[in-house]
């Protein structure tokens, strides 16, 4: 699993690549943990090369999402597959995210 994050002059930018499973959850959760008190800027999080995510991995989105509200932010998920849309409608978690 790859994850980055870019900062940009107003909003940050995540990236995340490959499979999110229980595996690698920790090292996700560890690199986007800053995300988790982000204030007055939006995170905008690529999902173009994320092929699998697990209920871990939803937890972690979760997270940044109550974070970035709480701070007066917005989170964005933009470029899923199928495979990963359709998680999040069997979720529920389609609406309670910004999806692109």
């Amino acid at each position: 699993m790859k994850t980055s994050i870019e900062q940009l002059e107003d909003k940050y930018l995540v990236t995340l690549e490959g499979e999110l499973d229980t595996a690698a959850a920790a090292d996700v959760e560890k690199t986007l943990q800053p995300l988790y008190t982000t204030s007055g800027k939006d995170v905008i999080i690529d999902c173009k090369g994320l092929e699998y995510i697990a209920s871990s991995g939803l937890r972690i989105l979760i997270s940044i999402l109550k974070g970035a509200k709480a701070g007066g932010s917005k989170v964005v998920l933009k470029n899923m597959n199928e495979d990963i849309k359709s998680v999040f409608k069997l979720t529920g978690f389609i609406n309670i995210f910004e999806i692109e």
